[in-house]
Parts: C-alpha cells; sequence; structure tokens
C-alpha cells in the first residue's frame, strides 16, 4: 500500500513566509532570476483566471494585471523540506521525494508496528507537525491522485489491487498526468485534450499500439498509469545534515564572497561530524538583501577534502548570484569516502596516463568546443610562407 503526502503549494507558502495575506489574493512565484521566465506554483484565486504552473508570465500577466508575483525562496523550500523528510523517516517510513511538498511512501512494514493503515496515517501526521493531505491506493500515481482528492483530516483510501486502482482513477481528468515529471515535459495532457481524451479512462481505454505509434515510450507510460499501474518506489538513502553559515556585516558581492566561502569551505572540513570523510556533492545557498534566497547544487567530479580544490570548484558559481549576499551558507548534501593520504608505491602507469588526458581533452570540448585542444602539425618546414610550415589540428592523445 502507497501513502501519498501532499502538502498543496508548497513552495508558495514558504516564500510567503509570515505574509499569509498573498495565499487570498491572486498570487504565483515569480521566476528565478535568470531563468525560464515562467510562473511557479499559484495561489487558489489565480487559479480561478485560469493561471497554472509553468505558464508564460506574459500570458498570466494577460489574464490577471493585478497577479501578485512572489519572489521564490529556494534555500528555505529546500531546508524545511528536508526537515519534513526526516520527519517522516523518524517513524520507520522509506520515502521517496517526488517534488518539494510531495513524497510518498510504502505502507506495508509499518501496518503491524503502527496498528493498521489508520495507526500509519496518524503516525504521520503527528510526525510531521504541518497540515498535509493523504492518499493510500496499490501504485504510486493512484496514490497521489488519491492525495489530490483528500482533505487534510479526510485522507481518501482506495483499497484492493490494480483493477480497483484502475476504477477509482477512470472518472478523473487527464489532466493529472501532470504529476509526472517525464509527461509534464512532453504536454502529453495538452495534447490528448486536444484529441478529444478527457478522462483517465477513456484514456485506459485506448490500444497501448496506437499510444505507442502517436506517442512513443510516454504513450505507454501514460498507458500504465491510467490503467492503475506504476513502477516502484525508489526510496532516498537518509543522510546526516552537516551545514555552515556565514553573516555577512555588509550586502557582499565579488572578492568578498569568495573569501567568504573559503572560510566556510575551512570550517565545514574542521567539523568532528565529518569524520575524516570527503565531500561528493554539497549546496551552495544564499540569503539575498532584496527578499529571496539563492540555491546551487554542486558536484564533484570526484570526491574532495581539500579546500583549494573545493574553492575553485565553488567560486564560479558565486558569480550566479542575482544580488548582494546578507547570509552565505555551505551545507553537505552527500559523503564520499574517507580521505586516504597514500599514494602508489610505484609510478602511474602510461596507460593510466593516457586514459586521464583523453578524459581532460573530452571534458574541455564538452566545455568550450571542438577547438579546445589542438596540436601542432609540421606540414613543410622549409617553406619560406609562415602559414605552411605548420597547421592546427585536433589533439587525439
Amino acid at each position: 500500500m502507497i501513502v501519498c503526502v501532499l502538502l498543496p503549494r508548497f513552495q508558495l507558502t514558504v516564500a510567503a513566509g509570515d505574509r499569509a495575506e498573498l495565499l487570498q489574493v491572486p498570487a504565483a512565484l515569480a521566476p528565478l532570476p535568470g531563468g525560464v521566465q515562467r510562473v511557479g506554483e499559484v495561489s487558489l484565486a489565480a487559479e480561478a483566471f485560469g493561471i497554472h504552473p509553468d505558464m508564460q508570465l506574459g500570458e498570466a500577466l494577460a489574464r490577471c494585471p493585478k497577479l501578485v508575483l512572489v519572489p521564490p525562496d529556494p534555500a528555505g523550500v529546500a531546508d524545511l523540506w528536508e526537515r519534513l523528510l526526516v520527519r517522516l523517516e523518524s517513524i520507520g517510513a522509506a520515502v521517496e521525494p517526488e517534488r518539494p511538498g510531495l513524497a510518498c511512501f510504502d505502507a506495508q512494514g509499518l501496518l503491524r508496528l503502527q496498528g493498521g493503515i489508520d495507526g500509519v496515517l496518524a503516525a504521520a501526521r503527528r510526525a510531521l507537525r504541518v497540515p498535509a493531505r493523504f492518499g493510500v491506493a496499490p501504485s504510486r500515481f493512484a496514490a497521489v491522485a488519491a492525495s489530490t482528492r483528500a482533505r487534510v483530516r479526510r485522507p481518501v483510501i482506495v483499497s484492493g489491487d490494480r483493477a480497483q486502482a484502475r476504477a477509482f482513477l477512470a472518472p478523473l481528468p487527464v489532466a493529472l498526468l501532470r504529476a509526472r515529471a517525464a509527461l509534464a515535459e512532453a504536454g502529453l495532457h495538452v495534447t490528448l485534450e486536444r484529441l478529444g481524451v478527457q478522462t483517465l479512462g477513456e484514456l485506459a481505454a485506448l490500444a497501448p499500439a496506437a499510444l505507442a505509434d502517436r506517442f512513443g515510450t510516454v504513450g505507454l507510460l501514460a498507458y500504465e498509469l491510467a490503467s492503475g499501474g506504476d513502477g516502484a518506489l525508489c526510496p532516498r538513502q537518509p543522510t546526516e545534515i552537516l551545514r555552515e553559515s556565514l553573516q555577512l556585516p555588509d550586502a557582499a558581492s565579488g572578492m568578498q564572497l569568495e573569501r567568504g566561502l573559503g572560510l566556510l569551505i575551512d570550517r565545514l572540513l574542521a567539523r568532528r561530524e565529518r569524520q575524516g570523510r570527503t565531500l561528493r556533492a554539497v549546496v551552495l545557498s544564499a540569503v539575498l538583501v532584496e527578499r529571496g534566497t539563492w540555491r546551487e547544487r554542486a558536484v564533484f567530479r570526484e570526491a574532495l577534502a581539500d579546500p583549494v580544490r573545493m574553492r575553485l570548484a565553488l567560486a564560479p558559481r558565486l558569480t550566479l548570484v542575482p544580488a548582494p549576499v546578507e547570509v552565505l551558507r555551505l551545507a553537505v548534501e552527500q559523503f564520499g569516502p574517507p580521505a586516504s593520504g597514500q599514494r602508489a608505491l610505484e609510478d602511474e602507469p602510461a596507460a593510466a596516463r593516457t586514459a586521464r588526458l583523453r578524459e581532460a581533452i573530452r571534458q574541455a570540448r564538452a566545455t568550450a568546443g571542438p577547438d579546445a585542444a589542438l596540436r601542432v602539425l609540421e606540414i613543410d618546414p622549409d617553406s619560406r610562407v609562415p602559414e605552411r610550415r605548420a597547421v592546427l589540428t585536433p589533439f587525439e592523445g
């Protein structure tokens, strides 16, 4: 039995903060600075004007000129969502987070521990300590659909097998396919509505071969979801939280941010909780002088514990900060193996050096183009014309 936990308009609620009145008027999350000009989550009043998430900003303002654009808070959303996931995991649930505000877990192993599905839902509600909607169904997609029909104190439970899940999904609109990222990017629900397919039951009644011929793999995926099926859950691995923050006395940018970053790296590597482990992925975030936050995830090419190499990898990310910074933060997202200072007893073989050189050339070309790595090839050294003596050719290593 799959349990879906839904917190409606989670990102908009976090961005609004203590300004709860924004949720009562037409409001939407503003686009990220430098990102695609599309609105994020919208309020109920904005939905009444036909505005929905991922709509073009110009179209949203044309439909509602009084639309309030709320600056996004990606750092605050990530921090609060991580705390809520940890609370769910505290009851023994193996959680798979799909996006901030939506998570699923399998309740099969918790039924006897909590005294049935009602006990599992009650334990999850007590652990979260925030209003949430719960949906229970045999498949993940059906559980997500059930959570959209639930209320805070009235969960929707679909018992049985795949046939019961298909019967529950049949009258629901095909717009629910937007809950799956692959189908939302393809815009499959829009195409289906234009073709006259309005409900999931009508979609499940179509021939899989026809859907595959028209839409490819996304068509087969939509058919599987509408038929009550879905893939297995992929729970995340629980990790410990390790972060450092630096309060900047004045609005900082440029070299001041780089010095602050170096201080945060030194503090993070000196923490006792690191236990000598390397860092595989980190999250760099900032609280901006203008209302809002900035967040950037960085995955190192190899696990690091060298502060110099970490500065070289993270310093270019600071150029993406859209405004002066008040607070700079650095957190560990994933640890690597323990650091080791031992070297090989013998010199590195020539084959290994050649492989590393080829990998470096491949990465340079992927970043700067095919002309990033060239070599000088002599053609006519005795020519009187300098341009004929040598030419530049691709370096193959």
